[in-house]
């Protein structure tokens, strides 16, 4: 019986795979440090066969932030398109919530999103989807305090970037797959924004 010899050759990635090990290595490295031939070399390829999964680096920033921001705008949208469930108050509260789980469920394109300085044209335009959702969500919290079920004493531009700055901050400490399941993390982060930690 003749055994069989396996085939050398070119590792094959399915574009999800690429991206994934893209989106490491722009984190680890920062995205301007970060090559083309890096990206090859991290999935064994060469810098010419790269090309046959990806038209650039540039495409990969641009997928890798656009799954962060879809996220985060898809909660936005549902609450404060009009017509949206319930008070302002339960609205933010519940973006807040939606926000935690888009974090921890795309933690590693939300990252590369929050380091984004504006050096390219995909970059400017992750800020400039940023600045809309921000001054969505300070219209939201305008109107939670218009209704009177927010503190009208802080400005709600203020209110709104402390809010998910402390959602953002996630980034720095939370290990997908740690002790804290999300759902339980999300209804945390929730409860002290919105109650606090007094007894």
């Amino acid at each position: 019986m003749e055994e069989t010899v396996p085939r050398r050759g070119r590792p094959g990635y399915d574009q999800e795979t690429v991206l994934r090990r893209a989106i490491e290595l722009f984190n680890r490295q920062g995205y301007d440090g970060t090559s083309v031939g890096d990206i090859a070399r991290e999935l064994g390829l060469s810098k010419s066969a790269i090309y046959h999964h990806v038209p650039s680096k540039e495409h990969l920033l641009s997928q890798a932030l656009d799954e962060a921001l879809d996220g985060l705008a898809a909660a936005v949208d549902r609450a404060t398109t009009a017509g949206s469930d319930g008070s302002a108050y339960e609205r933010l509260r519940h973006v807040v919530e939606e926000s935690v789980g888009v974090l921890v469920a795309h933690q590693p394109a939300v990252t590369l999103l929050l380091r984004v300085r504006g050096n390219s044209d995909v970059e400017l335009d992750a800020l400039r989807r940023r600045r809309e959702l921000d001054t969505r969500l300070a219209g939201l919290v305008r109107e939670a305090v218009d209704e009177g079920s927010l503190r009208d004493d802080v400005a709600p531009d203020l209110v709104s970037r402390l809010l998910f700055g402390m959602v953002n901050s996630l980034v720095e400490w939370h290990r997908p797959g740690g002790l804290v399941d999300p759902q339980q993390l999300a209804r945390s982060v929730s409860a002290v924004a919105f109650e606090g930690l007094a007894r």
